[in-house]
């Protein structure tokens, strides 16, 4: 089979297309033969050595694809189903072998590159949401990189909770973008201090969540962007990693909350990882859910498609398409 392999840590020429055995899958595992992949920050993150894996390793921590054999131990899954799944490794590839208790059915209604884009930056969407920081009717959320995968997601189902959200963008086209995913405020950070802005907009008091996925040139102002007792999710650092901080930090500027949570936390139990999947394949088949997918590159354009995402010029989801 085609697979992107790693062989030491660096930039993006390290991805290397090679050729691999097929797996085989052990008693509790099913052999997915691959139609698309999600390309995420976490794959970026593995590729520099800012996450260690141990080398030489195939990353790709999303897809979806069709069952082509299962173990033994296998239930709830037979040859032929389609399959998605996130949060495991070994996805820039044509084939790989899925413990079956990561796997979900996608719905007919469903096509499989929408699948693949929506599991791991959806079912992230849906524990920041529903459990980093419950959002509840009336809330107000600032939500940075609100046009991106996760961001935009993030922002219709912040909507579909009844809450408001203050969106944050780079430029005037993703700032439309997020005006129709349903952001109530949109700020360009490029053009102005997104935290006087939102000082602005909130008359002084602040928002009640900060959901952060920029890390190092968005932590401090977003602190200051919260109300007292509020809370910062910081589930990324695109920008880099945030320096150590001073607890006594948080009690100074309100008695605030901060978390920097995981979505491999949030669907490690089987009846998580079912219910936010079916939720955000539910939203999706009502249109409650807009899912762009922005490209979609061969996957012997791994590296193309890596360096797309960190360009951040794209709206919506990255995927590479199996040659087969």
């Amino acid at each position: 089979m085609q697979a992107v392999q790693i062989s030491h840590f660096g930039g993006a020429d390290v991805l290397t297309l090679a050729d691999l055995p097929v797996p085989r899958p052990a008693a509790d595992q099913a052999l997915v033969r691959i139609q698309f992949a999600g390309v995420n920050y976490i794959d970026i993150y593995q590729r520099t050595g800012l996450y260690k894996n141990p080398l030489p390793f195939v990353p790709g921590m999303e897809a979806a694809g069709i069952v082509e054999a299962t173990g033994a131990e296998v239930i709830e899954f037979a040859v032929g189903d389609r399959v998605a799944f996130a949060m495991h490794p070994g996805a820039y590839a044509e084939y790989v072998c899925v413990a079956w208790q990561k796997l979900v059915k996608i719905p007919d209604s469903i096509a499989a590159e929408q699948a693949a884009g929506s599991m791991l930056q959806g079912l992230t969407a849906h524990y920041l949401a529903h459990d980093a920081y419950p959002l509840r009717v009336g809330d107000l959320a600032l939500v940075h990189a609100a046009a991106g995968g996760t961001g935009g997601l993030l922002v219709q189902m912040a909507k579909i909770r009844g809450s408001r959200v203050i969106a944050t963008v780079s430029n005037e086209e993703k700032e439309q973008r997020a005006r129709s995913l349903g952001a109530d405020w949109v700020i360009n950070y490029s053009a102005s201090d997104f935290s006087m802005k939102v000082k602005e907009l909130t008359n002084g008091r602040g928002v009640d969540v900060v959901y952060d996925s920029v890390g190092a040139d968005t932590f401090a102002n977003s602190l200051t962007c919260l109300r007292p007792r509020g809370y910062l999710v910081l589930y990324g650092q695109s920008s880099g990693p945030v320096a150590p901080l001073d607890p006594g930090v948080l009690a100074g500027m309100g008695s605030l909350f901060l978390t920097r949570p995981s979505l491999a936390h949030y669907i490690s139990q089987r009846e998580e990882l079912l219910k936010r999947a079916n939720d955000v394949f539910s939203w999706l088949k009502q249109k409650q859910l807009l899912l762009t997918i922005a490209k979609k590159f061969p996957l012997a354009k791994a590296a193309e498609a890596q360096e797309a995402l960190t360009s951040r010029k794209y709206a919506g989801k990255i995927l590479l398409q199996m040659p087969r």
